[in-house]
């Protein structure tokens, strides 16, 4: 019985699958021993990573049922998978994946995964996976289920990142690894890693256990044969990190306990994910496959049809696809060349913009301030981090003295005459920025760009007052600068093709994502932020007590509630988004009064030892309370939450109409990098949907229903 036979619903179905075929040769090993080796190849280039869709499955099955036939029959000694060049394989085709008809045929998934890479541990002879390059997901798998594993020195990347997408590791990931190299390993690679979005290289991953050796890329496939025929004679392969009995007993209980008290305190409990991979590891204690394999499968079964993953998936798109082509960017040939940098100001902003671009771009980045003192500083200060990252190990010694080179301070503003490209970060009021905005411009070519790092000011404002408006665009990072992704580019009635196209490419030289804004208050994030921060200080201060308002906003998933929120990004700074915001649109948003009084007094929270928030500080309630007046009514925690959708779903429908950015994805892919929105909520405007929000308030949706979904 041929194993598409064991799956009809998914031999049945119909899938636009790039096929990923199972090429099989047979290699003499130098010690006249046979291996059979099947290259996973789809037949595209370097830019198509193979991955493995049900056709691909099938056809893979096949060949490892004919190597085990010919291996029962004394053909061959071993059998081996590797990849084409670069990859091994990107996981399962998730498109595919999100795209099952129905529950049933979901279901047969993770249960054909588990039946073809099981193939290779119930082989008669022993298995090798050469993972030459590229394996996330199901492509690591494939390796976990055989007997051995070799990785190339030069792979990119090895991963489970399936709780970040809303699933689990479904085809051994979750059953084998804790029982390969320990728990606390494996709860890094499954739950810590994907939800920070980290992978491993391949020291890693041998340092971990993963990897039995590793070989550098030039003669890969060579060594990982002459090692698989020393193996096959008898050489011995150490695994320190396998788990003995006391590590079952004592570590593994223990460690899951705190991941879960973690994954509580970090992401809150609207992610199913983790806590359903939490339950299958919890399983492979017992080292038992069938069982674990089982629990695999009724984990997948349970989310592949769900809401989060459709969600996650969504989310993933926008990501990796519409991020690469942003909406409403000009002919990028337009773009200018930037071979200098100019900053202006010397302060925190100011030294993490010149570090980034220092390091990204490698050209010459002068800062400027009124006093050199300042200057001096800030330049030493930049130094300082270019040597931490070269103690580090992650940047060379050359680089150190190369970027070190590179950054300068002035107080002569006729330092930045050669200047391409110039960005201030100096104080966040219009007249402040107009000024030394004025004083630079006569000093810098025609060509030069300019551009602002406001968060809300009228960048047209700005702009009047220059010379040249068309040369000043908007490029608002989000902080820290080093590490959120996002840059919102910000186009004025006056801001010319040429500027815009040398912002974009800026941006993408940066490694950012950057999406194309209108000139209006707040942009995109700040104005979502301002209307979820504004609301949330309106009700407490209508008597609403604080735990009710963060359980009114638990359901969006956010990482931290809006009071953490706040604290993070500074009361006085909230207090000011709150007015701006409420002064371009008084019957929308609201000030909070409160909210200065508490930035004055620099109180909030009610921190532990360690800084981390237990509560609301009692005098912070006390101040709030001042301000309520006789006779407010607090909201329930439903009123509040509906209150709150429906303020969301009017805002970004006003946006979208406004113009502010082409689509809801443009919203969605904001709020992602920018504001931390979860994957698996899929972005504000589809949640937004599934809640009814879109329908209560302007009769319709930002999405066709499949993205929508039921309510999460």
């Amino acid at each position: 019985m041929a194993i598409r036979d064991e799956f009809p619903k998914l031999a049945a179905a119909s899938f636009d699958e790039v096929v990923t075929h199972s090429l099989v040769r047979d290699i003499a090993l130098a010690s006249g021993r046979t291996l059979a080796l099947i290259t996973l190849d789809n037949g595209r280039d370097h830019t198509r990573p193979s991955t493995l869709g049900p056709v691909t499955l099938f056809e893979l099955g096949d060949a490892l049922e004919a190597q085990r036939e010919r291996a029962a029959n004394g053909e061959v000694d071993a059998i081996a998978v590797t990849g084409k060049p670069y990859f091994l394989a990107a996981g399962a085709d998730l498109s595919n994946v999100s795209s099952m008809p129905d529950r049933a045929t979901a279901a047969e998934l993770p249960r054909l995964g588990h039946r073809v890479l099981g193939l290779l541990h119930q082989a008669p002879v022993p298995t090798f996976v050469f993972i030459n390059g590229l394996a996330l997901g199901g492509g690591l798998e494939i390796g976990l289920n055989a007997d051995y594993r070799t990785i190339s020195a030069a792979a990119p990347a090895v991963a489970l990142p399936e709780t970040f997408l809303g699933l689990v590791p479904g085809w051994g990931g979750a059953t084998i690894l804790p029982n390969l190299i320990g728990i606390e390993r494996a709860l890094k690679v499954i739950i810590e890693n994907p939800l920070k979005q980290r992978v491993l290289k391949p020291a890693e991953a041998l340092e971990l256990g993963i990897a039995d050796a590793m070989f550098g890329p030039a003669s890969f496939l060579e060594s990982s044969l002459a090692w698989a025929d020393a193996v096959l004679g008898g050489k011995k392969v150490e695994r320190p990190h396998v788990p003995g009995t006391l590590e079952r007993t004592v570590k593994w209980p223990i460690a899951l306990k705190i991941a879960r008290e973690t994954l509580e305190k970090k992401i809150g409990t609207v992610a199913l994910a983790p806590y359903r991979a939490l339950e299958v590891i919890e399983l492979a204690k017992k080292n038992d496959r069938a069982a674990g394999f089982a629990a695999e499968d009724a984990a997948l079964a349970e989310l592949i049809p769900g809401d989060q993953f459709v969600a996650s998936i969504y989310a993933f798109d926008l990501v990796q696809k519409r991020a690469k082509r942003p909406a409403g960017a000009p002919d990028k040939e337009l773009a200018k060349k930037v071979t200098k940098v100019g900053i202006i100001g010397a302060g925190l902003m100011a030294s993490q913009f010149a570090l980034l671009f220092v390091r990204r771009l490698q050209v010459p980045v002068v800062i400027t301030d009124l006093d050199q003192s300042r200057v001096d500083k800030a330049v030493a200060g930049i130094r300082g981090e270019i040597d931490a990252l070269a103690g580090k190990g992650r940047i060379s010694t050359d680089e150190q003295q190369r970027l070190s080179a590179l950054i300068s301070g002035t107080v002569d503003k006729a330092d930045f005459a050669d200047c391409d490209w110039v960005i201030e970060a100096v104080f966040e009021e219009l007249s402040v920025k107009q000024q030394v905005f004025r004083e630079v411009e006569p000093h810098l070519s025609p060509e030069a760009v300019l551009a602002t790092n406001t968060s809300g000011l009228s960048i047209e404002a700005m702009a009047s007052a220059l010379e040249h408006p068309e040369r000043l665009v908007g490029f608002h990072f989000f902080n820290p600068v080093a590490v959120m992704p996002l840059v919102e580019v910000v186009r004025t009635p006056s801001t010319d093709d040429a500027t815009l196209a040398t912002a974009m490419r800026v941006a993408k030289d940066l490694k950012k994502t950057a999406v194309i804004t209108r000139d209006t208050p707040g942009f995109v994030v700040n104005r979502v932020l301002a209307k979820l921060l504004g609301e949330a200080m309106h009700a407490v201060e209508q008597g609403t007590p604080f735990e009710s308002v963060v359980e009114a906003q638990r359901g969006f998933g956010f990482p931290m509630d809006p009071f953490v929120l706040l604290d993070l990004v500074g009361l006085k700074v909230g207090a000011h988004v709150l007015d701006t915001h409420h002064g371009a649109f008084p019957d929308r948003f609201f000030e909070s009064k409160a909210l200065h009084e508490l930035a004055e007094a620099g109180v909030l929270l009610d921190k532990d030892g360690k800084g981390e928030a237990k509560g609301i500080d009692k005098r912070a309630k006390k101040i709030v309370a001042k301000h309520t007046p006789a006779g407010a009514e607090p909201l329930s925690v439903d009123a509040l939450r509906l209150r709150i959708e429906d303020g969301l779903a009017d805002e970004i429908k006003r946006m979208l109409d406004d113009g502010v950015v082409e689509a809801a994805e443009d919203i969605d892919l904001c709020m992602i990098l920018g504001a931390g929105w979860p994957f698996q909520m899929g972005g504000i405007t589809p949640y937004l949907d599934r809640v009814g929000a879109s329908e209560r308030v302007f009769g319709g949706a930002f999405h066709e229903p499949r993205i929508a979904g039921p309510a999460a």
